[in-house]
């Protein structure tokens, strides 16, 4: 224990001889400022733990008597909770019901109890696109009417590949009509064909309505949905309206239809158009959508190895920024987790 604490001094010490501040070398080595006072101070460890057992400290015995109940025929199917009450009822108490769960952790017995199946929690299907048109996101989101408790909704999709905003329309009210009329036009627009796109939402009526699936079926379109409460399962749009509604423009009120979407139309022709996208290498949407983002980085990764060349020491040996192109771009999908199957949309 001594020799690791005075390794991770030697490399502290190390760090702060080549101008790292002391913090930000106990940070990379991960421990605290005031541990490595009191270590440069004394390496031993002074501390004496407590010096009697706590009155409380099941025995022995008695969890060897958990462990019985809890493995009899009798108890076997049942929680530490029901276990407990049942003793009960009989007159009899061994322990509480934290400790029977503790108990049954120490010996690693503390899994799914009773016949039934453990109930499983599964991620949507990991999806990815390498193209433009193979994956959509699309939500809705409330943007504020003048008038108190009114709002309007805003159906907007996307595409996940490219950032694009491919459609959007605004209603003053939510419905699965709006959204299949909506969806259908788009994809027209778009000319999308059969089985060539995924349409991933969360699970709000408009879009898991009668009409907005028979529409999406009728075109050949794949359904995905994000869990029920999961907000993170649907981030692209999530990142876009959070986008919308810090713009610097942004109304947070609206006086009328016309003036929401003469607003909208704005936004849109900004973002698909004008705005650097953080997520595509910060080209705009519209395009990477038409393919002009391959010229565009290696534009961008010519001047930087040029500019390399004539001030090698500004970059110390190291590699230029990566302009490389975003390939794929996953769904529901960590991508630093290597072990998942992917299914590339098409």
């Amino acid at each position: 224990m001594w020799k690791a604490k005075e390794e991770a001094l030697e490399l502290i010490t190390e760090a702060t001889t080549n101008n790292c501040r002391i913090k930000v070398a106990c940070d990379d080595i991960g421990i605290d400022l005031k541990t490595h006072n009191r270590w440069k101070g004394d390496l031993v460890d002074r501390r004496n733990g407590p010096l009697t057992v706590p009155v409380n400290k099941l025995s022995e015995e008695i969890k060897n008597e958990i462990i019985t109940i809890a493995n009899s025929e009798n108890f076997v199917d049942l929680s530490p909770w029901q276990i407990v009450a049942k003793l009960a009822d009989n007159g009899k108490y061994i322990a509480s019901e934290s400790s029977f769960y503790k108990v049954l952790k120490e010996r690693k017995l503390l899994a799914h109890r009773g016949r039934s199946k453990a109930p499983v929690k599964k991620r949507p299907t990991p999806l990815v696109a390498t193209e433009p048109n193979q994956i959509w996101s699309w939500d809705i989101t409330y943007l504020k009417s003048s008038i108190r408790g009114e709002y309007f909704y805003l159906y907007l999709f996307m595409d996940i590949f490219s950032r694009k905003i491919v459609g959007y329309d605004v209603f003053k009210n939510e419905s699965m009509d709006y959204s299949a009329k909506l969806f259908e036009q788009i994809s027209i627009n778009e000319g999308i064909s059969q089985n060539q796109l995924v349409l991933h939402s969360d699970n709000g009526g408009p879009m898991k309505g009668a009409t907005m699936l028979a529409t999406l079926q009728r075109l050949g379109v794949m359904p995905s949905f994000s869990r029920p409460r999961v907000s993170d399962d649907n981030p692209y749009s999530e990142s876009l309206f959070k986008t919308l509604k810090y713009k610097s423009d942004y109304p947070e009120v609206f006086s009328d239809l016309s003036d929401v979407k003469k607003w909208i139309f704005k936004f849109v022709n900004w973002y698909n158009e004008v705005h650097l996208h953080s997520g595509i290498k910060f080209v705009t949407p519209a395009s990477r959508h038409r393919g002009e983002d391959n010229d565009i980085l290696e534009k961008r990764k010519k001047v930087y190895e040029k500019a390399k060349l004539i001030y090698p020491e500004r970059w110390n040996n190291r590699k230029t920024r990566n302009w490389d192109r975003e390939e794929k771009v996953y769904l529901n999908h960590l991508q630093k987790n290597k072990d998942v199957d992917i299914k590339t949309a098409s």
